[in-house]
């Protein structure tokens, strides 16, 4: 099959003899992609210019390390948590990320539109939740970056394109890569232990596009080709179906309860909570609140929605999620 090439691929072609540096190559190779047409004619040639910018980038990678400048990427937690968002090329992290955020992502067609982290907020009831934007990652592509920003975060969440008959094969490779840093990606239901939560990362797998044709069949296809205990959820950042479930999944592989400071004589506001660990006690809230709280605190009263109202509690009691907590010093 013809690959029937733009004119204005040759013009970006000819600018690679003028290319100096990884980064200037790498820039060329992205623009050639998006100007050509994708269909079969040009798969090979597509995936070509997917292996010079890996080539590329780990010429890069080797040219800052020579100069011990090594790249790094860190972006601060904020919210209930922090989670990464992870991908294949084209599987539309950004565009979900958009649908769950309302943030202004750049998003396009074309591959590799996200070269850096990028934070937003995805609100979920009365608190939020941080989600990383994070370049795509195959088989052969990943940013040296990459696992040590997913060994930091709390969580991941993982993206499939249920339009790519390869989606299996793809979410693999992004395995596979972060296995080769020690990394793997676990089921929502895994206890992780303190000195292994680097190493092993709480996922769900938001399987996008599911308003494309064949898109249901892909869906449980992936559940017989992909191994692993990922719970899956179909969504469509498009037409909105199924992020508030996602959303709730999200906010679950925290492992966090949300608590309510009242102070006494006051009634309850119910915003802002405090998120912390499930089977975090009174002390413990008392500690995220200021650390005069926890050095002077001598009880607290308690109420929530399975019947608490006001119950005068120790320091060692444990929180619920949505409990209210009243401070006493």
């Amino acid at each position: 099959m013809p690959a029937n090439l733009p004119p204005e691929y040759h013009k970006i072609e000819a600018e690679l003899r003028a290319a100096r540096t990884p980064q200037e190559k790498i820039d060329i190779y992205e623009r050639l992609i998006a100007v050509i047409p994708h269909h079969k004619g040009t798969d090979k040639l597509i995936a070509m210019y997917r292996q010079k910018i890996a080539k590329a980038r780990e010429e890069g990678d080797r040219r800052q390390a020579t100069a011990k400048h090594p790249p790094t990427q860190k972006v601060e937690k904020s919210g209930a948590g922090q989670v990464v968002c992870a991908g294949p090329p084209n599987a539309g992290k950004s565009s979900l990320i958009k649908a769950l955020t309302g943030a202004d992502v750049e998003v396009a067609d074309y591959p590799f539109t996200t070269r850096l982290p990028a934070p937003y907020m995805m609100p979920f009831e009365t608190t939020q939740v941080q989600l990383i934007d994070t370049p795509p990652v195959t088989g052969e592509i990943m940013e040296t970056w990459f696992p040590e920003m997913v060994k930091m975060a709390d969580a991941v969440l993982l993206v499939a394109d249920l339009a790519d008959p390869d989606t299996a094969g793809q979410l693999d490779g992004v395995r596979r890569r972060l296995r080769e840093r020690k990394v793997d990606l676990v089921g929502t239901e895994t206890d992780i232990p303190p000195e292994r939560f680097p190493f092993l990362k709480r996922t769900v797998l938001a399987a996008n596009k599911v308003d494309t044709e064949g898109a249901m069949k892909a869906f449980e296809d992936l559940g017989v080709l992909l191994e692993g205990p990922f719970e899956r959820l179909p969504v469509s950042a498009a037409s909105g179906r199924g992020l508030e479930a996602l959303r709730r999944a999200v906010f679950g592989l925290l492992r966090v309860v949300r608590v309510y400071s009242k102070i006494p004589g006051k009634k309850a506001e119910m915003v802002s909570p405090f998120a912390l660990k499930r089977g975090s006690t009174v002390m413990d809230m008392a500690k995220a609140v200021h650390k005069d709280f926890s050095e002077k605190l001598q009880y607290a009263r308690v109420w929530n929605a399975a019947g608490l109202d006001g119950l005068r509690v120790n320091r060692d009691h444990v929180l619920a999620d949505e409990d209210v907590v009243e401070l006493h010093i």
